[in-house]
């Protein structure tokens, strides 16, 4: 017997509107968590034999090159497709729950142009620089890039729920003209090019370990959920409850951050990843983020894996970038999200 649960229609504590009500079902949300592993690992299986080299089960367990080409190269991928995919989609959801607007995500809101920007300042003050250390300096960039935007919300009093990711789209938009400017005078086009097109075609063992910070911050953020979804309600809601707000806001923004600065480094920008994801899941568990949280992880795996599927099979046994499949695909499906019925209503 499943048992039903009512969430009554709630007033929010500071805007004045009305939550509509919402029938959660956790058996539902089960059963789609089952079925998105089921689909994850059919994916995956996939992903570790489509490609230009042909491996089998025999050759692999002979050793030789086939064992070589799945340790090197196909395993390796498969995991920085879950990694990338997963630490994007889940910083979308914080974002979104942070700043209570489900058209915001990193790539929307600045993030990902001013992690560029901070790359492009390492590639200029220290080419050499090691990886840790160009992570380091696009994390704080995208910190402060997402810093700048909520400060901006703050200061203009925005009321539509589509002129928030407008006023990102303005602020990436200067941010992003400025950083093609530079690169444009110091020779660094093709550079900036592999920044902000996501592709996976170079990942080796030994080049996508830096994906695991991202994977850990999806469990750091699992752990936290709750206190993101309360932080969402307002400042004043969440310290009637005794939560630090502006602490959980910077844990959120940090997380973002990272995550954001992570991909861009190892695989470049994954566009309309953290908008779509989180809306899909959002239909079918609700606002609840300890909820919510893995279903988007694995609906953002799946979705980074299909699309490179895709990128690998469109013009076999050449490859297209997996930036300008998400670019195309994630644009339709947040169109049909947008205009459909079970899509989030703006008023």
């Amino acid at each position: 017997m499943t048992t039903t649960l009512t969430r009554p229609s709630t007033r929010h504590p500071e805007s004045g509107r009305l939550a509509p009500r919402r029938r959660i079902r956790p058996a539902r949300g089960a059963g789609v968590l089952v079925l998105g592993c089921a689909l994850l690992g059919g994916l995956a299986a996939a992903s570790l034999v489509v490609g230009v080299a042909d491996i089998s089960v025999a050759g692999v367990l002979a050793g030789g090159p086939e064992r070589d080409v799945l340790l090197v190269s196909r395993l390796p991928r498969t995991l920085a497709l879950v990694l990338a995919g997963a630490g994007l989609a889940v910083a979308g959801l914080i974002m979104q729950l942070l700043t209570r607007n489900v058209f915001v995500e990193p790539s929307t809101a600045g993030t990902l142009d001013f992690a560029s920007l901070g790359l492009l300042a390492c590639a200029l003050l220290w080419p050499d620089a090691p990886v840790w250390t160009r992570m380091t300096l696009a994390t704080l960039a995208a910190l402060a890039g997402t810093g700048l935007f909520l400060r901006m919300l703050r200061a203009v009093p925005v009321r539509d729920v589509l002129l928030v990711p407008l006023l990102g789209l303005m602020l990436g938009g200067v941010v992003g003209a400025f950083t093609t400017f530079v690169a444009y005078r110091t020779d660094l086009l093709q550079s900036l090019g592999a920044w902000t097109t996501g592709d996976f075609s170079a990942v080796l063992a030994g080049r996508f370990e830096l994906l695991w910070v991202a994977g850990a911050l999806v469990l750091v953020a699992g752990f936290v959920a709750d206190r993101f979804t309360v932080a969402g309600m307002g400042e004043s809601f969440t310290t009637n409850l005794g939560l630090d707000y502006r602490r959980t806001m910077a844990l959120g923004l940090t997380v973002v951050a990272v995550v954001s600065a992570t991909v861009v480094v190892t695989v470049g920008a994954l566009p309309f990843l953290g908008l779509v994801v989180p809306n899909i899941v959002r239909a079918i568990v609700g606002d609840n983020a300890r909820r919510a949280v893995p279903l988007v992880a694995l609906l953002g795996a799946g979705m980074v894996m299909g699309c490179d599927l895709i990128a690998r099979l469109v013009i076999h046994p050449f490859e297209m970038p997996i930036g300008t499949v998400m670019g195309v695909l994630g644009a339709l499906a947040f169109l049909v999200i947008l205009l459909g019925r079970g899509g989030p209503r703006v008023r």
